[in-house]
C-alpha cells in the first residue's frame, strides 16, 4: 500500500489533518491511517484507544462529517484507519475548501473554488443565468451563421425557426433567463456583461517593446473570425507558391494549428479571471496566453498525450462542437503538435503558470527549410488524396478537404494535377461517378 488519491499515512494525530479528511470528503473519499510511516509501514500508536473515542466527535463538530474510526493491529502494533466517504455537499475546514490531487491535499481558490462549488451543485460556470439579458440582445447574424455551420452535425438547428425555442433546445435558457454561455456565444455585446471577455493581439520586438496591437471584441464566434483574419492579414507572414495556375498562400505557422489554439483558448477560458486572451507575435515565435483553471484530471503534462476532454465551459464547448469547429475527444492539443511537425516546425510548448495556459509556437527562419516544407506538404496532400480515394472512391472534394485539413479549392487543383499525371481517373459523372486510383505497373 502507498499514498495515493484515496490514501494518506501519518505517524501521529494532529488537528491539522482535519484538512486531509476535508479533502477526502470533497474528492472521492479515502482513508487516513494514523500510526504508519510515509512508506506505509506500521510503527504503532500509543494513544489509539483515546483517539477512537474522541476523533469521531471532533471530526463531526469541526467538519460536519460522520466517519468510521477503526482500531487495527499488525505485528502487535496498533494503528487507526479513519475511513471517509465522498460527500455531495461541499465541506470546509476553518472556512477553507480542500481537495485531493494525486497524493496531495490542495487548498481551492479562485476559479478552482468557483468550479468546485458549482460542480457540487450540478452546475458549471457557463451554466449560470445572467440577469437583464434579453432576446433583443442576441446577435441574429451570428445565429444565422451558426445554423449553416451546424447543418451537418445538428440539422435540427437550421430547421428551428423560433429563436427562443432554438436557444431552449440548445440548453442556453433556464426559466426564461439566458445563461452565460448564451451571452458569450451569441450576444451583441458580451463585454457589457463580462468586461474581461475580449482578446488582444500584439506585435512585439521583445517582451517590453510593443510595435502595434489590436483589441478584439464581440461574441466568441465573432472573436474567432476576427482573430484569425487579423493574424493572417496583419501579424503573420505568408509564403506564396504555385501549383500549375493555382496560387497557394502558406502562413508561417500552420493555419489549422493556429485556429485550433485560438478555439481552445476561447472555449477553456476562465472568464472570472481578469487575464484576457493575449496573442503576442514575435519575430521567432508566437505566444497565446489565456487565463484558465485546469482540471486535476488533465494537468498541463498530459496536453502532449492522449487525454480525456474536460472543458471548463462544457456548454460553450458543446456549441463549438455542434458548429464542427472542434472534436469532442481531447485531441486538439495533439493536432496542433502534429500540424507543426508536418510543416517542419519545432514542436509547440504548453505551459501553465499563475493560472494561465500558454501555447508557444516556434518557427524556423531558414528560407530553404520553408521551401522544402511547402513541397513536402503539397506532396503529402496528394499522397493523402490517393490513399483516401483508394479506400472510398466516392469521397467528395468537400469531404477530402475536411479530412485532410485544406481548402476545397486546393483539393480541386490537386485532383486536376493527379489526373494530368495519370495517377487518378474520373469514372462517370459528378453525382453517380467515382474516382479510380491508377496503380503504376513496371
Amino acid at each position: 500500500m502507498q499514498e495515493s488519491q484515496i490514501t494518506e499515512f501519518k505517524q501521529i494525530w494532529k488537528d491539522e489533518y482535519l484538512k486531509t479528511i476535508c479533502a477526502f470528503a470533497n474528492s472521492d473519499g479515502g482513508s487516513l491511517y494514523i500510526g504508519m510511516d510515509d512508506s506505509g509501514e506500521v510503527i504503532g500508536l500509543k494513544e489509539g484507544k483515546k483517539l477512537v473515542e474522541t476523533l469521531p466527535n471532533k471530526i463531526n463538530n469541526r467538519l460536519g462529517l460522520i466517519v468510521d474510526v477503526i482500531s487495527m493491529q499488525k505485528n502487535d502494533k496498533a494503528y487507526l484507519e479513519i475511513k471517509v466517504n465522498k460527500t455531495y455537499a461541499p465541506v470546509s475546514y476553518n472556512g477553507k475548501f480542500y481537495q485531493r490531487s494525486g497524493s496531495n491535499t490542495i487548498e481551492l481558490n479562485g476559479g478552482n473554488l468557483t468550479n468546485f462549488l458549482l460542480k457540487k451543485y450540478g452546475k458549471t460556470w457557463d451554466d449560470i443565468v445572467v440577469e437583464n439579458f434579453t432576446i433583443g440582445d442576441i446577435n441574429l447574424e451570428t445565429i444565422e451563421k451558426f445554423k449553416i455551420w451546424t447543418a451537418k452535425r445538428a440539422p435540427f438547428i437550421e430547421q428551428e425557426k423560433d429563436l427562443l425555442a432554438l436557444l431552449e433546445r440548445l440548453n442556453l435558457v433556464e426559466n426564461g433567463q439566458f445563461k452565460r454561455a448564451c451571452v458569450l456565444l451569441f450576444g451583441k455585446d458580451p463585454q457589457k456583461y463580462f468586461i474581461q471577455s475580449y482578446s488582444k493581439v500584439g506585435k512585439f520586438l521583445s517582451d517590453s517593446e510593443l510595435l502595434t496591437s489590436d483589441i478584439i471584441e464581440g461574441n466568441l464566434f465573432e472573436q474567432l473570425e476576427k482573430i484569425i483574419e487579423i493574424l493572417r492579414t496583419k501579424y503573420l507572414h505568408s509564403y506564396i507558391s504555385y501549383e500549375g495556375l493555382q496560387r497557394i498562400e502558406t502562413l508561417e505557422y500552420p493555419y489549422e494549428a493556429v485556429r485550433e489554439a485560438v478555439i481552445n483558448a476561447l472555449i477553456h477560458r476562465d472568464y472570472t479571471d481578469t487575464t484576457v486572451l493575449q496573442i503576442r507575435v514575435y519575430e521567432n515565435k508566437m505566444v497565446l496566453s489565456n487565463g484558465a483553471t485546469l482540471s486535476a484530471e488533465v494537468p498541463i503534462e498530459k496536453f502532449k498525450e492522449n487525454h480525456i476532454s474536460k472543458p471548463f465551459n462544457p456548454l460553450i464547448a458543446n456549441m463549438f462542437y455542434k458548429a464542427g469547429f472542434v472534436e469532442s475527444w481531447g485531441k486538439g492539443t495533439n493536432n496542433i503538435i502534429d500540424d507543426c511537425k508536418k510543416m517542419g516546425l519545432p514542436e509547440p510548448e504548453y505551459k501553465y503558470t499563475f493560472h494561465s495556459v500558454q501555447v508557444v509556437f516556434h518557427k524556423t527562419t531558414q528560407k530553404t527549410t520553408q521551401k522544402t516544407t511547402q513541397k513536402t506538404t503539397q506532396k503529402t496532400t496528394k499522397e493523402q488524396i490517393l490513399e483516401l480515394l483508394s479506400s472510398d472512391g466516392k469521397m467528395t472534394r468537400e469531404e477530402l478537404a475536411e479530412t485532410i485539413g485544406v481548402s476545397a479549392n486546393a483539393i480541386k487543383q490537386h485532383l486536376a494535377n493527379l489526373q494530368t499525371e495519370k495517377k487518378l481517373q474520373r469514372v462517370g459523372g459528378r453525382k453517380d461517378g467515382y474516382w479510380k486510383v491508377i496503380v503504376e505497373t513496371r
